[in-house]
């Protein structure tokens, strides 16, 4: 395994290796997996790259920092300790921070952000994606549900982050859409039995919590 790799992995596991929203270690190796698995299938991108933007693509995520700025410097710290050519540092941070939901980008700047996107939007899927979406509500102190409040159909980045909702609003407002927005046939394909999983959860979901018996 190139040392690039082995320094990003362990890099990744002494910052998110604690983390509790979802965005931990694992969920980063999960990423780094499948967009892997999407590059060897479609024979498309540049291995490398792709699995070193999949493994440090939430490094600087400012959800997880007091602000974007420590978040993008401890990316920097990581490039300053691994002698990549600046052409690879530059699309690998190109990748990281075009990818990102919250910022609405649709013209990705490369195959291999895509792939990465891909990657990153499969594992908010299926079982992985419901846990994911229960932690991440919870440490945020964000209501289990509340029927009362509305789905929100369009959103800006401060309005999704930082609006009115509940854990299963989430899902009406990003998760069940994110099957329509991948690139890869491959994504797509992996995807469908994720959703489905979901669409059958929220369906028992609302049967129980109207309690039909």
């Amino acid at each position: 395994m190139n040392q690039s790799i082995r320094d990003a992995e362990q890099f990744v596991k002494e910052n998110l290796g604690q983390d509790s929203t979802g965005h931990d270690w694992y969920h980063s190796d999960r990423v780094r997996k499948i967009a892997v698995h999407i590059a060897k299938k479609e024979q498309l991108g540049d291995s490398f790259i792709i699995e070193l933007a999949a493994l440090l693509h939430d490094i600087p995520d400012d959800k997880l920092h007091d602000n974007e700025e420590t978040g993008l410097a401890l990316l920097d710290s990581w490039f300053r300790r691994n002698n990549l050519a600046d052409c690879q540092v530059k699309e690998i941070k190109q990748i990281i921070d075009s990818i990102s939901y919250s910022k609405g980008q649709t013209d990705l700047p490369s195959i291999e952000a895509k792939i990465v996107q891909d990657a990153d939007r499969i594992d908010a899927l299926g079982a992985i994606g419901i846990a994911r979406t229960f932690a991440y509500g919870g440490k945020k102190g964000q209501l289990l549900y509340d029927p009362a409040i509305s789905v929100r159909d369009s959103m800006n980045k401060e309005e999704y982050r930082n609006g009115t909702s509940t854990s299963i609003h989430h899902f009406h407002e990003k998760l069940l859409k994110l099957s329509d927005m991948l690139h890869t046939d491959t994504a797509v394909a992996i995807a469908k039995e994720r959703q489905q999983y979901m669409e059958e959860f929220l369906q028992q979901f609302n049967k129980e919590w109207d309690v039909l018996l």
